[in-house]
């Protein structure tokens, strides 16, 4: 009997990079169901992956402890081995994966990776000569590793929820029944270039609170849970999701919401994986680098028009004007808009 080919699929960080890579895995998995497709990744992401194809299995790959050193990534290959891999489909492209491509092109195994685009981004970015055009999405980016290793197949995700949903019981039971617009915020992110002053989205959240919305708020870092509980105590049913659910329920949580507002996060891309439209906030970065929620429509991003933007890639650098006026010329009232015309929109 003719064993099945089997595909390793490398792809350890970051949380948002890893979420995009699963409506190019996922279709690819269901459209080839004669292959088994490896994902190897941080071991808590594989709370991404809901409701997966048959043929996806994932592999937990700390990179604190398996791969902190050359050693220990060496001692994981072997372990790797025994799979007896046809293909390496490395989405990822740095050292660790770069590595990993070595030792198993030694073994006699073919890889293909990444084109991440990293001029392209540098020239987009650039204060001098700026090349402003949008380039090729992350999703686009990942279906193209696969093509070059001969596979054709079309993006047929929609949601992770789209075959099976799970009970929605334990959300009901915390959060109550739905008789108001659902609404999510995450209004953190990992760089101040990517975050949306806090005055300003607590204006947002009191007009939102005033529509008798209910509102819950996605985030469970100190500093995000002291805003978040005194926001929570100041206005009428805005809940605090923090530590409540874990990851996986937070995305059957989103499935749950009207719309989610974020900023360019993980929490944009949790949501699009729960097919929940995203209202989001764009500072120092840009949707034109290609990190825009899957299937998320352009006309719901909120951003400014300045000759320095984008300055950053990933939002990382300091500000140049030293006032982030792509975010501070963002009103909330313009939120508060886009918001009301979504919810509009899905009566």
């Amino acid at each position: 009997m003719q064993r099945n080919k089997k595909i390793l699929i490398t792809r350890f960080s970051a949380i948002g990079d890893v979420a995009m890579t699963i409506p190019v895995v996922y279709s690819f998995a269901r459209q080839y169901p004669d292959i088994d497709v490896f994902f190897m990744s941080q071991p808590f992401l594989k709370q991404l992956f809901i409701d997966p194809p048959q043929n996806l299995y994932f592999i937990g790959f700390d990179s604190k402890t398996d791969g902190k050193n050359l050693a220990a990534l060496t001692r994981f290959f072997f372990s790797l081995q025994k799979e007896k891999f046809d293909q390496i489909i490395d989405l990822h492209d740095v050292l660790r994966t770069k590595y990993l491509r070595f030792l198993f092109a030694v073994s006699g195994v073919p890889s293909f990776h990444i084109d991440k685009g990293r001029k392209e981004k540098k020239d987009l970015t650039s204060q001098h000569k700026k090349e402003f055009k949008p380039l090729r999405t992350s999703i686009d980016r990942y279906a193209d590793v696969f093509k070059k290793a001969g596979y054709s197949f079309d993006i047929t995700f929609r949601s992770l929820f789209q075959y099976t949903k799970p009970s929605t019981s334990k959300i009901h039971k915390l959060f109550g029944t739905k008789d108001t617009p659902w609404i999510g915020i995450a209004p953190f992110a990992k760089h101040a270039g990517k975050i949306y002053p806090l005055e300003k989205m607590e204006m947002l959240i009191r007009s939102l609170s005033e529509q008798g919305y209910k509102l819950f708020l996605f985030g469970a870092g100190k500093e995000e849970l002291q805003s978040f509980e005194l926001w929570a105590s100041k206005y009428s049913d805005v809940i605090v999701v923090g530590r409540q659910l874990k990851l996986a329920e937070e995305l059957l949580l989103m499935n749950e919401l009207d719309l989610v507002v974020s900023m360019d996060s993980a929490n944009m891309h949790f949501a699009s994986l729960a097919g929940t439209p995203v209202v989001s906030i764009w500072g120092a970065t840009h949707p034109y680098a290609g990190f825009l929620g899957f299937n998320q429509a352009d006309e719901n991003v909120i951003q400014t028009d300045l000759p320095c933007r984008p300055c950053s890639v990933f939002g990382n650098k300091p500000c140049l004007r030293k006032d982030y006026a792509c975010l501070n010329q963002i009103a909330p009232e313009r939120i508060f808009e886009k918001i009301q015309q979504l919810l509009i929109t899905k009566k």
